[in-house]
């Protein structure tokens, strides 16, 4: 049986959360995508996407919010994947191997110059603990704030959910979907650089940007 049209049903039985907000979040998420995944698959993503982001966890008190956004939007994306959610407009994704770098630039420069004319991810085939400082601060030189971001892994689901999906530098690590359009930007990576190649890095990003979402404007006659 599939998830779709079951509602909420009983979780996984004898389940144990390591952490008390994991389950109230089980049950939040359960309510909110009910008629659409069973409880055991909302339990089962909030387990995996907590113990996904507590393997590169440095700060603990992030981890209760981080795991909140990462398990709400990979259920979404696969929603999203399923055609039991639309979002009605392109899903972009970008990755990259940390998902602190270019990858984070990229989606939200494309956040700030499209605005909700599209939706946009981004990923790491190896995500690192935290951002890069040099990006967070060329970023914030165009009083773009990054605060909020945070490496995240590649996960199958978010790849699904994509329209485009924009790679820089992560090999093979991301699954491949007919239907979907895959670009993929040669660019530096920012780590271990100076600010100065950073900010080219950027630059050069948001030239890129720019161009793809002229063309998706145009794909679709806007």
């Amino acid at each position: 049986m599939t998830d779709a049209g079951i509602g909420v049903r009983r979780g996984l039985p004898g389940l144990t959360y390591p952490e008390e907000y994991l389950k109230r979040l089980a049950g939040e998420l359960t309510a909110k995508f009910a008629g659409v995944f069973s409880a055991e698959t909302v339990e089962r993503y909030v387990l995996e996407s907590y113990t996904a982001l507590l393997r590169t966890s440095t700060v603990t008190a992030h981890l209760a919010s981080r795991t909140v956004r990462f398990a709400t939007d990979r259920l979404t994306a696969l929603a999203q994947a399923k055609g039991s959610l639309g979002v009605g407009v392109p899903e972009i994704l970008f990755v990259c191997e940390q998902n602190a770098g270019r990858s984070q630039m990229a989606a939200v420069l494309t956040t700030h110059l499209a605005g909700d004319s599209v939706h946009v991810r981004s990923a790491g085939s190896a995500p690192a603990r935290e951002l890069n400082p040099a990006v967070i601060a060329v970023m914030e030189e165009l009083g773009l704030d990054m605060a909020k971001e945070f490496p995240k892994p590649l996960t199958d689901d978010v790849v699904q959910a994509a329209d485009v999906v924009v790679t820089m530098g992560c090999g093979d690590a991301c699954p491949v979907y007919p239907g979907k359009r895959y670009l993929d930007w040669g660019l530096t990576d920012p780590a271990g650089e100076s600010i100065e190649t950073v900010r080219g890095i950027r630059d050069e990003i948001s030239a890129r940007v720019t161009a793809m979402l002229g063309e998706l404007a145009r794909d679709s006659g806007a």
